[in-house]
């Protein structure tokens, strides 16, 4: 099994952007754990991060064929991509939202997500165990 994991803008400053809010952990050990954590379940997970709405919406297209499952963290783009969303529902790959935070209990405009609709699951609020957990979720439905 092979799984994409795709990280939106400002998420390559994890570790330094807002630590009371995203944690002290680097982009680079969260994918050093969600790595380990796919090794052992016998899935290979390929990492993209990207500040820029179009390049994700290209990697999301270039997965179709490649891999079976997606994990996205859209950051900002969460609440404002509609091109996202269409990239996810023509690819139909299952697919499933992280966020670090709990998008629910912070500013208004945070609270909406185009891009749920078109996932199995959105996980918020358990910083990295997320990943952790979207990656079961894909584990489980793909079987």
């Amino acid at each position: 099994m092979k799984v994409l994991v795709i990280n939106g803008p400002n998420l390559n400053m994890l570790g330094v952007r807002e630590p009371d809010i995203y944690g002290k952990g680097t982009l680079e050990e969260l994918e050093g754990m969600l790595r380990e954590h796919a090794r052992k379940k016998g899935v290979m997970c390929d990492f993209y991060q990207s500040n820029h709405e179009g390049a994700i919406v290209e990697k999301i297209q270039q997965a179709l064929g490649v891999y079976d499952g997606i994990i996205i963290n859209p950051a900002a783009y969460t609440h404002t991509s509609i091109a996202i969303l269409d990239a996810l529902k023509a690819v139909g790959l299952p697919t499933v939202e992280v966020h670090l935070s709990d998008i629910a209990s912070r500013e208004s405009f945070r609270q909406h997500s185009y891009i749920s609709p078109v996932c199995v699951k959105t996980i918020t609020g358990k910083h990295f165990q997320g990943y952790l957990e979207a990656l079961d979720v894909l584990v489980d439905k793909l079987g």
